[in-house]
């Protein structure tokens, strides 16, 4: 049996977002959720599969992988989640890879096979047009829906009092940034760290510098305005890159060192390869952009002759059921102010949305799908 739902649907490269009557399994399977969507974050993942600088996707698909909402039925094997909780969706993962159980699930063998191929699991598709037609999910989610089935391992129960329209970019772009800084590069109390690029990633990041006590927290970004809220959420010193040379400003900030730590999110060679020079000897950089393709950008004499790092690091090396609920503590405390950042379109708003993503006038653009929705209830 299925039940007709609305997805915003890419119908091929480039093509624009579209609002269609969809058709999803209405019986969940043994370890998959169904989940009513209340609101939805937009990231600069869902473009780059529109664009097709992620990579190959198999279109016409949904995508959307920032997800908040209330499941409505469960499978027969289904055991951490029930009928009614309240979710924030992230990535899946298998559970049973020696990443995952050594507590890396982002590094799962399995990874890119869950995520990216646009199926469920066991090859199935869980949406298709009402002629039958396939159309492919994304992060095992596809969360630009107003109903979607997901595994039991992309869920994260929280209380049903937090306002669901707020948190669903918990499950990508803020637990990549904060857990690049809290589980990828951990750096100590009074070190310092360049954030080049303050988008909902680098704010993420930034946020995150601040609660480990970093000493120095240099923001770089081309919006002075974007520059102002890092300010606001805890930067020492900004730079925009397009009125100065930012590498050596940073090297002027730290008294001729260099920064511990940097964080790339634009995936551009040019820039990467400047922050490896803003590093300081023995410094790290964790270069993260989804659209980066080629380490080109590598100064190999820097980073033998000064041991320099290079690091990887995939959605913050966050367990997201651990790392979600984390952001969501810090946020209580007043230490995380994520929603400082994010601006609620509609549904039919999607591409405008996805426009104001794109040139950076809306750090984080955030569809409530559910109009009806009310806080609390």
């Amino acid at each position: 049996m299925s039940r007709q739902i609305t997805g915003a649907v890419i119908e091929e490269l480039n093509a624009p977002f579209k609002l269609e009557t969809l058709e999803v399994d209405d019986q969940p399977k043994a370890h998959e959720v169904l989940v009513h969507i209340v609101a939805s974050g937009i990231c600069h993942s869902d473009e780059a599969v529109r664009n097709g600088s992620a990579g190959e996707y198999p279109y016409p698909g949904v995508v959307g992988h920032e997800g908040a909402g209330i499941v409505e039925k469960v499978g027969d094997s289904v055991t951490t989640v029930k009928e009614g909780d309240h979710v924030i969706l992230s990535y899946d993962y298998d559970g049973t890879c020696r990443h995952c159980l050594t507590g890396h699930p982002s590094s799962c063998i399995n990874w890119a096979k869950l995520n990216m191929e646009g199926v469920r699991p066991d090859g199935s598709v869980a949406f298709t047009r009402e002629d039958g037609s396939p159309i492919h999910n994304f992060f095992n989610q596809s969360s630009f829906t107003t109903e979607t089935l997901v595994q039991e391992r992309n869920v994260t129960v929280i209380d049903k009092n937090i306002d669901l329209r707020k948190v669903g970019p918990l499950g990508c772009g803020f637990v990549t940034g904060s857990g690049t800084v809290f589980n990828g590069l951990n750096p100590k109390e009074g070190t310092t760290i360049a954030i080049v690029g303050t988008g909902a990633v680098g704010s993420a990041a930034l946020m995150a510098a601040k609660i480990k006590g970093c000493s120095k927290i240099i923001c770089v970004d081309i919006h002075d305005s974007r520059l102002e809220m890092a300010k606001e959420l805890g930067a020492t010193d900004t730079i925009n890159s397009l009125n100065e040379d930012w590498v050596d400003k940073v090297h002027e900030i730290t008294n001729g060192e260099g920064v511990d730590f940097a964080i790339d999110t634009t995936g551009i060679s040019a820039i990467m390869h400047q922050a490896i020079t803003a590093l300081a000897s023995g410094g790290h950089l964790a270069p993260i952009a989804v659209t980066a393709k080629t380490l080109e950008f590598m100064p190999w004499n820097e980073i033998t002759a000064l041991q320099k790092h290079v690091d990887g690091v995939l959605m913050g090396d966050a367990i997201p059921q651990i790392g979600i609920q984390t952001l969501i503590d810090f946020w209580q405390e007043g230490e995380f102010p994520f929603d400082k950042l994010e601006k609620f379109y509609t549904f039919d708003q999607v591409n405008e949305a996805n426009k104001a993503s794109n040139d950076g006038s809306v750090i984080k653009p955030v569809m409530v799908i559910d109009q009806d929705y009310v806080p609390g209830e």
